[in-house]
């Protein structure tokens, strides 16, 4: 965890950095889509190695996975130990249940 807290820190520092000297800077210009898209490109590549990679594969991939959520996490200002604190809540309870104690698609969660 202490290398994930670091990670964040970097992260938070470099937003503000030369987009020339630095990647996080860079994808913090080019914009929320930018991040989300490179997001969505590392998680399938992380799936690729998964199926048809080398243990190495699928280690390098799962890092650029978690560097390029944890870069969407700041931009939308979502503390690492916000997402560390749900993960916390939902400790002990079943994977099935969790997902069905979510609201269904079209569904309120206000209670009247």
């Amino acid at each position: 965890m202490e290398t994930l807290a670091r990670l964040e820190q970097i992260i938070l520092e470099r937003r503000s950095c030369d987009p020339e000297t630095s990647y996080v800077a860079l994808l913090k210009r080019e914009g929320r889509p930018t991040m989300a898209r490179k997001l969505g490109e590392e998680a399938v590549e992380a799936t690729v190695a998964a199926l048809s990679g080398s243990d190495e594969d699928m280690v390098g991939e799962s890092a650029d996975l978690l560097f390029h959520l944890m870069v969407l996490l700041a931009d939308r200002d979502i503390a690492l130990a916000d997402v560390m604190a749900e993960l916390d809540r939902r400790e002990g309870i079943s994977g099935i249940e969790e997902k069905a104690s979510r609201p269904k698609e079209g569904e309120t969660t206000n209670a009247h």
